[in-house]
């Protein structure tokens, strides 16, 4: 049985004060949850807020990281750097990486290879953009994005992978995919996992969806067979939004 998971990326928002607080009432209103709950905070408060839900259920990821080991990179920060306050996930390939920072398959490829090498869990993003998505392009958009990066690697540790597909056309913009939209590229993604990697192998990869989840969303997109959690961006900064997501997986 697949892992189920909602993450909350909480991007470039909150400060020390409102990151500890947001985790402390994600943990008090219901530490019983019934999959798997992630937050994701700027870099400079990951190891407060790992320090605060390290006793609870909630586990705490990375945003970013760096595809060099050490070194003259001003501004990156190291897997080890991560792991030395006890973060061993993160996220790679979101499209505002991809799009505002120029992080192309080549760069995202040296990333995945890094962190699976270092025993780090990887969330992986790939999605398509609007224009290819009316061009009916979206499956050959993954497909390229999975062979480039991931698929082109000699060794990945698929128990350590969680595939995330975010549409970039409904990311922010309070455009949504419909559950038919989101099962049917859920399940592409699955078949392609499964001829790479082989199907008793790759069918306990998650797969999870982002775009402009919320609670009057979450729960259709949820109930899709291959769609097994969410990552969430805008409505994992509500304490209160975030929950009513996780309690409808």
């Amino acid at each position: 049985m697949r892992r189920k998971i909602v993450a909350g990326n909480w991007k470039m928002n909150n400060g020390l004060k409102e990151s500890t607080g947001l985790v402390k009432e994600i943990i008090k209103k219901n530490n019983s949850y019934n999959c798997e709950v992630y937050v994701a905070p700027a870099f400079p408060f990951l190891n407060d807020v790992s320090v605060i839900s390290n006793s609870s259920q909630i586990k705490v990821l990375a945003q970013n990281v760096s595809s060099k080991s050490n070194g003259a990179f001003t501004g990156e920060v190291s897997v080890d750097m991560l792991k030395s306050i006890n973060i061993k996930s993160v996220i790679i390939g979101h499209s505002e990486r991809r799009m505002l920072f120029g992080e192309d398959d080549k760069t995202l490829k040296m990333k995945l290879e890094n962190c699976f090498k270092n025993d780090m869990e990887v969330f992986f993003c790939v999605g398509e953009t609007l224009d290819k998505r009316e061009k009916r392009m979206q499956n050959e958009v993954i497909e390229n994005q999975l062979k480039n990066t991931l698929f082109d690697l000699d060794n990945v540790n698929l128990e350590k992978l969680i595939i995330a597909y975010e549409p970039v056309w409904a990311i922010g913009t309070g455009v949504n995919a419909n559950s038919d939209q989101v099962q049917e590229i859920h399940c592409h993604i699955r078949k392609l996992l499964n001829f790479q990697y082989g199907k008793e192998s790759s069918d306990l990869i998650p797969i999870i969806y982002g775009g402009s989840l919320k609670p009057d969303n979450s729960s259709n997109i949820f109930n899709c067979s291959d769609v097994d959690g969410g990552l969430v961006g805008g409505a994992s900064l509500n304490s209160e939004t975030f929950i009513k997501i996780i309690d409808s997986i």
